[in-house]
Formats: structure tokens, sequence, C-alpha cells
């Protein structure tokens, strides 16, 4: 999350020197916007209660959290959403996860270009947040179940993450610099602490909603199923307050008109450098020192040199995608392995998506513990932690991370019940009857592929692993009860679980095969069904929310997720009589099927059973993992723009910024790729990205044995103290210390 967080306070005022316009980019070309005069209020706008904070920034830091409350919410429970609702396998949801992460950090470029060039911060802000809120109101209606089927709902939610993502990069580059702009420059003290104010909002946006959003998902029941419609639609909500905020303060803002777009200015100039050196490559043509020199024709020389000293930041640039690659996989890999993991921590019970409440919260502990503490011990110790060594040594903790996952993925693997493989089944056999059944699964030639025999209410220990000629077949099954001998087909297909259900009828035996769920305990619920023996259907409340009915005569109900815990008294109803239920302990994460039987001296009763066993590796084991991406994420991601804005003139951190935010987006696109093309198993895939990032991090670290800092006291340096060299009518720029 930092990487949002650190990057909006440059981006208030490219240009910070005390210059105008015209002294940087004077001889620019005719498309430069001419610089406009600050359409200033009559009157000093309003202060808090006396002092020199604008009233304007309580109602832009009250918009920042509520937005933040927002997104973070919102994305929370995504992963778990496309999984669950959706139904997409885990590399899709890891995929489409990452796609729209990814967008959300290219269109603050179309953000801030709308904003510099056209309509201004505030108007951006306005009408990009109607389209947030837009997409959040499709997002929401593409999770509620009585809408549509399976295509519909799908088609909204990408409709919804489309337009939350427009919205929410839109606005990025925006909120922060136009809170600095509600600031005189005499004030620059109070902006700055207008900007720490401001990143606790973020911290604190983030921090709630990621706690709060997975238990309206988890804890409330919609429709029988967990309830992501109010986990979107509360967010949403978040939205409108936060836009309904922004818009109360319209009358006291102070609104900057648009001073034109650095970026596409940087761009251009370096266009018309490769363009004009491409069309003068012939010997006769004097070499200039640069490249950059090239644009001399028609750009200013400051803004030549402000582009070379950028580009030799952005050359440090290339290796951070896969920084980013791996911390923005705990909304997803990460949050995907903790469904797997017991969330019962005694005191309270952890949703999987709320695990990622840690990286915030960490955050605020890390970034002073680090300041304060381990920074001034490094120090004391007469060791030199440069900014790109701490950068490196970020790098290094997300990698262990990474194989501190890989390590609870293994674990987790040996407790978990193996998965049937292609051209495999797993297969178990129940027995209702009353008295012992005798077994034999045949195959296609009469060959006995499983033989076991059952007394009355008993069920096999384990599920039986059963191999196929084909991707679909037909089991032969011979059935002894009594003296009676029955013969029956079923037709089967791989990768599935199955249950062969036996049941009297009269004095003869039957049978039939039901599906079991193959992910039915991956969300890492309680999870049960029911099989009703009575002649008359079922009606059980299983909650105040969750409601379902079994048919008579061995009617088998769908797979209901419920909380785990103790239900000692689930109402029933008949269409003659109530009765309570006995379900007994429902532990984390297993799979429970419950027999409804007739007892004539009694009410009915419940056979308990449990298909699946329940999680057992607590969900704190991934505290260690969260731990070291956030420490790594600390000394990375501030540091890095520390150190990137130290090194580059003040004209270009707004260049910067969108460099780093794309940098973001890029490695969201890595983590895309790798999940739909590396078909690695999990732990191999954590394994993959800790060596990838060990290998960037050695690249980086020799880049930046290589680099030569430059002092700050250069970078403020008037062109007219550079030292000039001239070669024909072309002037070249040398500066001191720039050379890689």
């Amino acid at each position: 999350m930092l990487e949002e967080r650190e990057t909006k306070e440059p981006a208030m005022n490219p240009f910070q020197k005390n210059e105008s316009k015209e002294t940087l980019f004077s001889p620019v070309s005719t498309e430069e916007v001419p610089p406009q005069p600050l359409s200033l209020p009559k009157k000093p706008p309003p202060k808090i209660c006396g002092s020199n904070y604008p009233l304007s920034i309580a109602f832009i830091v009250v918009n920042e959290f509520c937005e933040r409350f927002s997104y973070y919410g919102m994305k929370a429970v995504l992963t778990l959403y496309f999984l669950y609702f959706l139904h997409w396998n885990e590399d899709t949801s890891t995929s489409i996860y990452h796609a729209f992460s990814s967008l959300c950090y290219f269109t603050p470029i179309l953000g801030a270009a709308i904003a510099d060039s056209w309509l201004g911060k505030f108007k951006t802000i306005i009408y990009l947040s109607l389209v947030y809120v837009l997409g959040h109101v499709v997002k929401s209606l593409g999770a509620l179940p009585i809408l549509g089927g399976q295509m519909v709902h799908t088609v909204l939610s990408l409709v919804g993450l489309s337009l939350i993502a427009l919205g929410t990069g839109g606005i990025k580059p925006c909120v922060a610099a136009f809170g600095g702009d509600q600031f005189e420059e005499k004030h620059a003290e109070e902006r700055t602490r207008y900007f720490s104010v401001f990143y606790l909002s973020i911290n604190a946006g983030s921090l709630i909603s990621t706690f709060i959003t997975p238990m309206l998902r988890g804890d409330v029941q919609c429709f029988g199923e967990d309830c992501y419609a109010l986990a979107f639609g509360v967010p949403g909500l978040l939205m409108v307050i936060a836009l309904v905020v922004f818009a109360m303060g319209s009358k006291i803002y102070r609104k900057p008109p648009p001073e034109g777009n650095i970026v596409s200015q940087v761009v251009k100039c370096i266009w018309f450098a490769i363009s004009n050196r491409f069309n003068n490559r012939s010997g006769d043509i004097p070499k200039r020192q640069h490249w950059l020199d090239w644009a001399a024709e028609k750009y200013p020389k400051q803004l030549i040199m402000d582009v070379k000293a950028l580009t030799r930041v952005l050359f440090l640039y290339i290796p951070l995608p896969m920084f980013w690659a791996l911390l923005d996989q705990q909304g997803s890999r990460w949050t995907l392995q903790a469904t797997r993991m017991n969330g019962n921590l005694g005191v309270f019970v952890l949703q999987p998506d709320q695990m990622q409440v840690l990286n915030p919260l960490l955050v605020l502990i890390f970034i002073p513990l680090f300041d304060l503490v381990i920074y001034r011990l490094v120090s004391k110790c007469g060791i030199n932690f440069s900014s790109l060594r701490k950068m490196a040594v970020g790098m290094i903790l997300a990698s262990l991370a990474f194989a501190v996952a890989a390590a609870v993925e293994l674990k987790i693997n040996r407790m978990t019940p193996p998965q049937p493989g292609p051209q495999e089944i797993f297969l178990q056999v129940l027995n209702l009857a009353d008295d012992e059944v005798k077994v034999t699964v045949l195959g296609d030639e009469n060959n006995t592929l499983l033989e076991e025999s059952l007394r009355s209410f008993q069920k096999m220990p384990h599920y039986a692993q059963l191999h196929l000629k084909t991707k679909s077949q037909d089991f032969h099954f011979y059935l002894t009860y009594h003296n009676l001998s029955v013969y029956t087909k079923h037709s089967v297909e791989e990768k599935n679980w199955y249950s062969l259900i036996l049941r009297e009828y009269g004095k003869n035996i039957s049978s039939m095969m039901v599906k079991d769920e193959g992910n039915k305990t991956a969300n890492g619920m309680t999870t049960v069904r029911f099989i009703n023996t009575l002649h008359k259907e079922v009606n059980i409340s299983l909650t105040t929310d969750i409601f379902l009915s079994v048919g008579e005569d061995y009617g088998v109900s769908a797979y209901i997720t419920v909380q785990s815990g103790e239900y000692a008294a689930v109402h029933c109803r008949t269409e003659d009589k109530d009765f309570l239920l006995n379900m007994g302990l429902l532990d984390f994460g297993a799979t429970y099927l419950f027999v409804i039987t007739n007892n004539t001296n009694q009410d009915p009763q419940a056979w308990k059973m449990k298909d699946t066993p329940a999680n057992k590796l607590s969900i704190a084991w991934q505290l260690p993992q969260y731990a070291l991406v956030t420490a790594g994420e600390v000394m990375f991601s501030v540091t890095g723009l520390e150190f990137s804005y130290s090194q580059a003139p003040s004209s270009m951190k707004s260049v910067l910024q969108a460099a780093w935010l794309l940098t973001v987006a890029v490695g969201n696109i890595i983590v895309l790729v790798v999940a739909q093309f590396s078909g690695l198993v999990q732990w191999a895939e954590f394994i993959l990205f800790s060596c990838l990032l060990l290998v960037v991090c050695l690249i980086f670290s020799i880049m930046g044995y290589y680099y030569v800092p430059i002092k700050p006291e250069d970078l403020q340096k008037p062109a007219d103290k550079q030292i000039l060299h001239t070669q024909g009518n072309v002037i070249n720029l040398e500066t001191k210390k720039t050379k890689l």
C-alpha cells in the first residue's frame, strides 16, 4: 500500500522552486500552455479554529479516508468473490485480480493529463468520482444472486471493476495535490503537517476497511450464502459519502487552473531527440555528447538537463516491477492460502481475507520503528546504509517472505486430503440400509477395483482412489444384501469426488451416486449437507439467515457453508411436526454429512459423519511472511521514493510519480502472466517468485554500485553555471557526477 501512500505529495507542485514556467520552458514550442495567474479568492479562505490550516482541507481529508475505505474494502473480498461467487478457478481469479490492480495504476496517467491540461484538479475529482460511484453500483448489482445468471454477474463485475479502476486511478494524482494547493506558500510547515494527516487517513481507511468488509461478507448471509452484495455495497456507500463531502467544500476551495502536463512535455522532448538523431545519422554530422542533446533545436537547455537527470533515475526503475509483483499477492495468492488454514485464534475467528489487515497495521508500526530505532542503530555501528542498499535489503526481505510462504504451503499440503488428478476419481460408499451390504466395484473388463463390506449406517473410512481409462467412464457395482444380489451401473467423470449411497427399497436394495463438491472446504468455512430418509420434506433453519429444504425419501441437499461452532439445537420442521436436531460441534474447515433418520420412540435425529477433516494449520503461521514483506515494503517503497526524488529536479517530480506508479502496474502484469502460463503448483510458484526477485536484486545491486548519486545542491544550480561546450550550432550540456 505504501507505493500509493507515499507518492502523492510530490505531485502537488511539480515546480517547487519559485521560478515561473517562462524561466523553465520559455522557448519550448507554440504547443505549450501559457502561464495563467492563480485564481485566488477575494477574501482569505476560512481557517480551522484560528490556525493557519484552511478549512477546506478538512473536506479533503475526510474524502480521502472514505475513498480509501471504499477501494481497499472492495478489494479485500475481491479474490474470494471471483472464486466462490463467480466460480472461477484460482488462476483465473488471481489473474483478473491483478489485471484490475494493474489498471488502477495505469489510469493515474490519464487522470493527471485530464487535470493538468483540461479540467483542472477539482472538476477531474468530481467527474471521475461519479464514474467511481457508478462502478461500485454496477459491481454491487453483479453480486446479487437473484439478478440474472453467471454471464450477467460476470459482465456486471467486469464493467464495474473497469469503472472503479478509471475512477480510483484518475483521482489518485489529484486529491493530495489539490489539498496542497489550499495552502499559501508562507504556510509550508502547515502544509507538511497536512500531508502527514493525509497519509494517516489513507492508513486508517485501509486498516478499518480490510477488517470490516470480510466480516460483512462472511458473518452476514444473503440469499443463503456469503453476502458479497453487502461487502461491495458498503464501500460503494462510503464512496458516495466521499463525493458528497468533497463537493460540500466547493465554495471555499482554492482552484488553480490547468497549467499543462509536464509528463507530455518530457515524452515529446525524448521523442524529438530520438527522431532527430535518427534523421541525422550521417557520418558528416558532428556527434553530440548525450543523445538528449539532439532535442536542443526545439527544447530549452534547462528542460533537456532536467530530462537527463530524470533518465538516470528511470534507468534504476527497470528492475522495480518484480518487487511489486510479490508485494501485491497479499490480496490474491496469500488470501487463497489462508482459506485452507484454521482461522480460529481462540479469542475470535479470523476470516481468510481479514489477514490483509496486517499490512497497514504493520506499516504504522514499522515506519517509526525503522526511522527512530533500526536505521539509527545501523548508523552508530558505522555502516553506510545508503538508500540503494536499503532498497536492496527490502527486496531480500520480500524474497524471504515468499520462501516462508512456500514452506507454509508445503505444510498445508501435507495436512490436506489429496485431490483427484486426470483420469481419477475419489469414491466413498455410505450404507443407509438396516443390515450389512457388500459392495464390489467392477471395471470394464469385470476386474475388481474395490470390494468393501459395510454395516448398517457405516461408511468407508476414507475415499477410495479409482482410475479411469477415459475422461468419463461407467462403473459397474455388484451389491449383496441378505440373500439378494443387485447389479447396477453409474457414470463418473474424472477429477471429481463421489458418494455411493445405499438404501433400502422395501425388501430390496438400491443405490444412487451423488457428486461431491471438489472444493467444498477450500474457502475455510465449515460445510454441511443433509440426506433426508423421512417420507416428508424437512425444512431446516441452520441460523436466522440460513434456511434449506431437503426432499423426502432420501433427498440430498446442496452444500451449505456455515460458521464453525456448536449447533446443539437446530430447528427443523415437517408438514405436521417441529423438532430439534443436535448437530454438535462443527469444526473449522471440515465437511459434514448429516443423515436425518426416524426414531420410533423420539423425534427424528441426525447421524453425523465427517467427510473431510478440519483445517489444522493455524492462520497465525502467515504472520512471519506478512511481517517480512511489510518490512521489505517500508525499506523499499519509502526509501525508493525519497532517493529518486532527491536525484531528479523539482520540475520532474510529477514524472517520477507517474513512472513509480507504472512500475506497480507492470508488477501486477507479471503476476497475471505467471498465474496463467506457469502451470506450477502453488509452493513452486512461490519459490519461483522468490528466486526471480533475488536475481533482480542482484542486478539492481550491480546497477546501484555503478550509480554516482547527485548532490541536491547540484540539481539546484542554474543553467548558466553548468559547463557548456559548443559544437557548431549545437549546445551540449555536461553535468558533474552524472555518468553511470
